[in-house]
């Protein structure tokens, strides 16, 4: 097995109140460090989710494993096949390749820390989703990025069922 070390100089550090906001609730997206912050070891963001809501559908990543945390409240997490219930303190993480999606636990709202690693430039691609909600573009223009931004979307009748 061959491990890659990123470089960077600095340390990286975001102040909440530096961190770019996008989209008020239901769904509130904090980008706190892109994948050229970090020499590329890690891109990562905060997903707050209000009551029930979705956060990110039926998806996955070839290059890269995607790590949840949860921060606060409790969520549905889909790992292949399987729905976990993750509540505050509860970590999961996604193998590169395996479909995922989440969302705020019916009756609860979620707070929870993503990193994606190895990073990928991801930042824009938040961006791109709140232009869809804005209406600003198509709902499928996501379809034409999903390469560049390593976002690979797919139905799962698992998620389907329990949502």
């Amino acid at each position: 097995m061959s491990l890659s070390v990123p470089r960077f100089d600095d340390s990286v550090v975001v102040r909440e109140a530096g961190a770019e906001v996008l989209g008020p609730a239901p769904v509130t997206v904090r980008l706190l460090a892109d994948s050229s912050a970090t020499g590329g070891a890690l891109t990562t963001q905060r997903v707050t989710l209000a009551d029930g809501a979705d956060g990110a559908r039926p998806h996955f990543h070839r290059g890269s494993a995607e790590m949840f945390f949860m921060l606060d409240g409790e969520a549905l997490l889909l790992s292949g096949d399987d729905i976990v219930t993750a509540e505050r303190g509860d970590l999961v993480v996604v193998p590169p390749g395996r479909p995922h999606a989440f969302a705020a636990a019916p009756g609860a709202d979620a707070d929870i820390l993503i990193v994606l690693t190895p990073g990928v430039e991801r930042f824009e691609y938040f961006r791109h989703l709140r232009r869809i909600r804005l209406g600003e573009v198509p709902a499928d223009s996501i379809l034409d990025v999903q390469d560049l931004y390593d976002n690979h979307f797919l139905s799962s009748p698992a998620w389907d069922a329990r949502r």
